[in-house]
């Protein structure tokens, strides 16, 4: 009887260890930049916010609007997020490039949050994402069997203006690459609805987005388990060299990070190692780090402040490409803190590098 016990226990554990596997696997999401904390520089515009782009005019916010006192301002989630007009005869979308494209029969769950802006005299019926493989250019593109869409046929979009979570699973066609988020009514009047029939003036809705997220839905996926054998076969080191203590202030420098010669962007050879920091990143999400981009000594010194902060930023902007969704940060500081003498070929080359700074845990 002990013995069978421990038999169910042991298959319990190995049962719940798998569930487990298998959630932490689908964590990773394929928006990049989700929750659009993460900016070239402070914005109004959200093109900003990288590598999000808008069809017509999409705001970006970086803090609570000063008139807003309802009891959700702000950001859903961190300090970031942008909002969406709509009136009659006009309508606005955001779109983005997913970090890799969707495969065909996969199911994949999509969640973004809306909230209605205090302002707005009326409501939109329906709020969703369209997925396609080209990006969105006219409604020709829209498809409902490549949509997540929520309709409210009653009333509309609004919860006394807090967060409301639009969430639906979407099965791929296989390829698609981007998602456009907004409203996909054939007739943008149509699907407004008037708040209070006795205020006066055109109609206007205005949402509020933040925390987009896709990911694969855990319950659809398969375990395939790969081999591989040979004698000489050794299994490439994919993991960041990070000390587990490692104290905010710290500093670790990325190595074997090349650039063209006298410019800033990346070199193929570079992705490894950028790799391997995704994944650290991905693993460890409470992080913010600063990406710091430092140069030598050689020639005027506002342009190799300038170099350096290109490259730094061309690091930043690979990592959120890759769906990094930490906090981060990114600065050039020239040639302010060598860690080798610049009279030689080969310090120089030590002083051209690139690291980052843990700011919080």
């Amino acid at each position: 009887m002990a013995r069978s016990s421990l038999l169910i226990l042991i298959l319990l554990s190995t049962v719940l260890s798998s569930q487990n596997q298998m959630e932490t696997k689908a964590v990773k999401n394929l928006v990049p930049n989700g929750s659009f904390e993460n900016y070239r520089r402070k914005s109004s515009d959200v093109r900003k916010a990288i590598p999000w782009r808008p069809i017509e005019t999409i705001d970006y916010y970086h803090n609570p609007l000063a008139n807003d006192t309802t009891a959700q301002k702000g950001a859903y989630n961190g300090y970031c997020y942008t909002g969406f007009r709509f009136r009659k005869k006009y309508k606005e979308f955001l779109q983005v490039k997913l970090t890799e494209p969707l495969h065909r029969g996969t199911v994949y769950e999509f969640s973004m949050q809306i909230r209605l802006a205090f302002w707005s005299n009326a409501l939109l019926r329906s709020f969703g994402v369209l997925f396609t493989k080209g990006g969105y250019k006219g409604p020709y593109d829209v498809s409902k069997s490549n949509m997540v869409d929520s309709v409210c046929e009653r009333g509309g979009l609004q919860n006394g203006y807090k967060w409301i979570e639009i969430k639906g699973f979407y099965k791929a066609d296989g390829g698609e690459k981007f998602i456009t988020i907004g409203n996909f009514a054939p007739v943008i009047k149509k699907d407004m609805v008037r708040i209070d029939v006795f205020r006066l003036g055109p109609k206007e809705s205005y949402y509020f987005v933040d925390d987009v997220k896709l990911i694969k839905a855990p319950q659809f996926e398969e375990k395939v388990e790969v081999v591989r054998v040979g004698p000489n076969y050794m299994e490439e080191d994919s993991t960041l060299k990070v000390k587990k203590d490692i104290k905010v202030g710290e500093k670790v420098q990325l190595n074997n990070i090349y650039f063209v010669n006298g410019r800033y962007y990346l070199l193929p050879e570079s992705y490894a190692e950028l790799n391997k920091l995704a994944q650290y990143l991905m693993k460890n999400p409470d992080l913010e780090i600063q990406i710091n981009g430092h140069s030598d000594n050689q020639g005027l010194w506002y342009k190799n402040q300038r170099m350096s902060e290109l490259r730094a930023r061309e690091v930043f902007e690979y990592l959120i490409k890759k769906g990094v969704q930490n906090k981060m940060y990114f600065k050039g500081l020239g040639s302010a803190q060598p860690i080798a003498p610049n009279d030689t070929e080969e310090g120089r080359q030590k002083n051209r590098r690139v690291d980052f700074e843990i700011i919080k845990k």
